[in-house]
């Protein structure tokens, strides 16, 4: 039986890497459509705000898995085969674009009506308005519950597993498939999310602390 040692735990490690690269990706990529969402939720067209509405409705009422599964296996049925990473980095952009498009309203919305109509009365068009008044406070208000999103994401990528993608997770039980070493396996793979997530959430609440000392002057 092979025994579990630097080797193994190299490959974890590489592992992790293709996580922090998946987690990453699908950050980007899903924050940039859900800044597009966002502001059409918040649009006076009333056919973006619905489409936004009900496409934000229909992603967070299903499993990210099951987008997963869809992206990968219910493409291939109808001939469309995309590689594991490129399902798993799309599956996750769409779940992330959902999410961060409703954090992103609300701190859009949470700024003071006042600053529209100050920005309206400098004859400032809709567009400079969000860019010069409205996004930058709102960037603010959003930093806490988006880095804390992020931390979510990052233990959520443990999903692209079944559809074969070797992340971080996959690569623990591929070694304990070899090894049987359960208990040191899955510790060293524990220490390295830990090890990621861990100054997120210490970012996170820092934010906050700062975020709540700011609006109490």
């Amino acid at each position: 039986m092979q025994t579990f040692g630097w080797p193994e735990a190299y490959f974890i490690l590489r592992a992790a890497s293709w996580t922090i690269a998946l987690t990453a990706i699908a950050f980007v990529i899903g924050g940039l459509l859900g800044g597009v969402l966002a502001i059409m939720r918040l649009s006076r067209v009333k056919l973006l705000r619905r489409f936004a509405a009900g496409y934000i409705l229909v992603i967070q009422s299903i499993p990210v898995l099951m987008v997963l599964f869809m992206s990968y296996y219910g493409l291939s049925a109808v001939g469309i085969e995309l590689p594991p990473f490129l399902a798993a980095s799309a599956s996750l952009a769409i779940y992330v674009s959902a999410y961060l498009a409703e954090i992103w309203r609300g701190s859009i919305e949470s700024v003071p009506r006042q600053q529209w109509e100050a920005s309206a009365s400098l004859a400032l068009t809709r567009g400079q308005q969000y860019r010069y008044i409205i996004l930058p406070q709102a960037a603010r208000i959003s930093l806490p519950p988006t880095v804390g999103f992020l931390v979510q994401l990052v233990k959520n990528t443990s999903i692209v597993q079944v559809v074969g993608f070797v992340d971080l997770m996959r690569a623990g039980m591929l070694v304990n498939n070899a090894t049987y070493q359960a208990f040191q396996i899955f510790t060293l793979v524990g220490a390295i999310y830990f090890a990621i997530c861990f100054p997120l959430s210490r970012l996170s609440r820092h934010l906050e602390k700062v975020m709540n000392a700011s609006r109490s002057h």
